[in-house]
């Protein structure tokens, strides 16, 4: 078991975790706070939630087949089967172990929704430097699909920057070129990240048409919000206008690459055991119970 010791992880869920490893054969069994009947309510702010749900979407991006059955890859409540875990394959950063593991090495996982409770006392962990860290563990377990999706946009930029200024060049209107440029350079990107960056994926999901629709209506659309951000950043928020658009090009890349991943080609929940097995765990009703109970621990009780 991995768990804190501050009761926002409720000891009561223990016992669940621990059958539902054993009568399911699971190398893993995560307590997930993002499936039904789970609950991040004890996040101490809004801020938190939003870094949180950020860091989640952003991995599960990055490794989609590895995180394809586990929906909150930041929690620390989990058991695990010992002899499935490969130690010596471990290069761990800072206190996300979870993420290390399912990363580095293909485990089956199931998972166990769990209510995350409120901080009665002491101070969280995650503070700025740890996110620099988390950032640069992130970086140095996969970067590869990332570097390509970013290689595969720095050259749809180039192309579409050409297209468009040839256009102007033979008297076309730049609205219309700029229209034009950003029209052929997002199926091209389309054609690339097909082919380049998510080629092991296309049969997971989505079929084709339906990868291809999704693709350039989200391209579309963020193509066409960035201007009026831009405008903000620059005329009502008085940034200069350079850095203004080496922000939104970067958040913009950062949301493309989350979305393609996350959406289009988001692979297939795998089925680690069968409904028959899996209705030995105990039922939701009585997890949720469980963590009713848990949240009321006195304050007094120490672990």
């Amino acid at each position: 078991m991995v768990m804190d010791g501050d009761l926002q992880h409720p000891p009561e869920m223990v016992g669940v975790l621990l059958e539902t490893g054993r009568t399911l054969g699971a190398d893993v069994v995560v307590a997930s706070r993002r499936i039904a009947g789970g609950s991040s309510d004890g996040l101490a702010d809004a801020r938190r939630r939003i870094v949180s749900s950020g860091a989640i979407a952003l991995t599960r991006a990055i490794f989609p087949r590895r995180l394809r059955d586990c929906t909150d890859p930041m929690t620390g409540f989990f058991a695990l089967d010992r002899e499935a875990i490969d130690v010596d394959a471990l290069r761990p950063e800072g206190f996300k172990i979870l993420l290390e593991m399912l990363a580095r090495q293909d485990l089956a996982v199931v998972e166990e929704p769990f209510v995350f409770g409120e901080r009665l006392a002491g101070e969280s962990k995650a503070t700025l430097d740890q996110g620099v860290r988390f950032l640069r563990h992130v970086a140095r377990l996969r970067f590869g699909r990332m570097s390509r999706f970013a290689l595969i946009g720095a050259a749809g930029t180039v192309v579409n920057l050409a297209i468009m200024a040839l256009l102007i060049a033979v008297g076309v209107p730049y609205l219309v070129g700029a229209v034009v440029a950003a029209l052929v350079t997002i199926v091209g990107n389309f054609v690339a990240q097909e082919l380049l960056v998510f080629r092991d994926l296309r049969d997971e999901g989505r079929p084709l048409r339906r990868r291809f629709a999704a693709s350039f209506l989200f391209n579309a659309a963020e193509a066409a919000l960035r201007l009026p951000v831009l405008w903000a950043l620059v005329d009502v928020a008085g940034v200069a206008s350079v850095p203004a658009q080496a922000v939104t090009l970067a958040v913009a890349f950062v949301a493309r690459f989350v979305f393609h991943a996350r959406v289009v080609y988001r692979p297939r929940r795998t089925r680690p055991s069968s409904p028959l097995v899996r209705a030995a765990v105990p039922p939701a009703a009585t997890r949720a119970a469980i963590n009713r109970r848990s949240r009321a621990v006195p304050r007094s009780r120490v672990l």
